[in-house]
C-alpha cells in the first residue's frame, strides 16, 4: 500500500514553473497535482515544535541507514527548445557504492557524451545531485533552518503534516533547500519535497541558476523511506554579460534512485531505539519513471 501511493503521484504529476533570480525568501510552491488534497490548517493535536523535534530524529535515524545503503543514481539534465523538444542533454548513471576499504564512493557507469550546449554543469549542480536533491533534514541540520508549519494534507493515502523551510543564513560554499516537506504523520518522515537549491549565482558573466524540483521517497525496508525520484523543470532567465545577449532557457531535470541495498557490514541500523539491521539485503525496487537531472550556467 506504502508503494503503490507513491508510483500514482510518479504517474499523475505535472512540475512546471520558473525558476528566476530570486532572494533567500521568495520561493513559492507550487500548484499541486492530484493525489495532493485540500489542505487543512487548523493547529494539530500535538505542538508543531514537537513534530519538527521528533521528525528531525526521525530524519537522522534515516541518514544513519542510508549511508549503510548502496543504490544506483541516474541522473539527466535537458534543455528544451521553442518546440518543447530536447536541444541538449547530460545524462550520467553513478552507482553509489563502497570500496574494499569500506569507503563511500561513486562509480561512474556509464556516462555518454555531454550535448549541452546553452548551458554548461557547474559544481553546484552536481552538488544538488548528490546531496540537495535527496533532501534530509536532521537534528544535526535543522538549527540552520526556519521551519514553519503551514497544516496537514494527504498526499494520496498518506495523511501528512506540511512545513515550509528556508534557511537562517547562508554561508560560502553550501546548498540549502528553500521550500516545502511533507512529513508522514505516522513515520515522522519526509515524503516530499518541493523547492529549489539557494543560494543562485546572479552574477553577470558567471551567472548560476538552478530550476525548481520536487523530490518522492517510497519506504524500502518497511521503516525508512528512501528517495526514489526527483523532476525539476523551469525556465532559467540569464541576463548574459558582455558580448552575449540574455535568453531564456528551459531546463528539465529528472533523477532516478534504485537498487537500495544494505552494505555487508558490521554497522547496526537503530530505528526508535530497536536494531532494525536486516539479515538479507532488501528487495529490489519496481521500476520508476525516467532518470536524472541537474542545474547549469550559459557558456561563455
Amino acid at each position: 500500500m506504502r508503494n503503490r501511493w507513491l508510483l500514482g503521484l510518479l504517474a499523475g504529476s505535472v512540475l512546471a514553473g520558473t525558476a528566476m533570480a530570486q532572494d533567500k525568501d521568495s520561493f513559492t510552491p507550487m500548484a499541486m497535482d492530484a493525489g495532493f488534497s485540500k489542505m487543512d490548517i487548523s493547529d494539530p493535536s500535538t505542538p508543531p515544535e514537537e513534530i519538527i523535534k521528533k521528525f528531525a530524529a526521525k530524519e537522522s535515524e534515516f541518514q544513519d541507514a542510508l549511508n549503510h545503503y548502496t543504490y544506483r543514481r541516474v541522473a539527466r539534465v535537458q534543455t528544451i527548445d521553442d518546440d518543447n523538444k530536447v536541444d541538449g542533454e547530460y545524462y550520467e548513471v553513478d552507482d553509489v557504492i563502497f570500496d574494499p576499504s569500506g569507503k563511500r564512493t561513486e562509480k561512474v557507469v556509464y556516462a555518454p557524451e555531454n550535448t549541452l550546449q546553452r548551458v554548461s554543469m557547474s559544481p553546484s549542480d552536481m552538488q544538488d545531485i548528490q546531496h540537495g536533491y535527496p533532501f534530509v533534514l536532521t537534528s544535526e541540520v535543522i538549527g540552520q533552518y526556519n521551519v514553519k508549519y503551514k497544516g496537514k494534507q494527504q498526499v494520496d493515502e498518506v495523511d501528512c503534516y506540511v512545513f515550509d523551510v528556508s534557511p537562517k543564513q547562508i554561508e560560502k560554499n553550501k546548498r540549502y533547500l528553500l521550500g516545502r516537506i511533507w512529513v508522514d504523520a505516522t513515520d515522522l518522515q519526509i515524503v516530499v519535497t518541493n523547492g529549489r537549491m539557494v543560494p543562485d549565482d546572479t552574477r553577470k558573466n558567471n551567472e548560476d541558476l538552478h530550476p525548481p524540483f520536487m523530490t518522492w521517497r517510497q519506504q524500502v525496508d518497511g521503516h525508512f523511506w528512501f528517495p526514489v525520484y526527483t523532476k525539476g523543470e523551469g525556465t532559467l532567465h540569464f541576463s548574459g554579460g558582455s558580448g552575449s545577449m540574455a535568453q531564456d532557457v528551459h531546463m528539465r531535470d529528472t533523477i532516478k534512485y534504485t537498487d537500495y541495498k544494505r552494505f555487508g557490514s558490521t554497522s547496526k541500523i537503530i530505528y526508535e531505539g530497536q536494531d532494525i539491521t536486516p539479515t538479507t539485503p532488501p528487495q529490489k525496487q519496481p521500476n520508476q519513471p525516467n532518470p536524472p537531472t541537474q542545474p547549469a550556467k550559459p557558456q561563455h
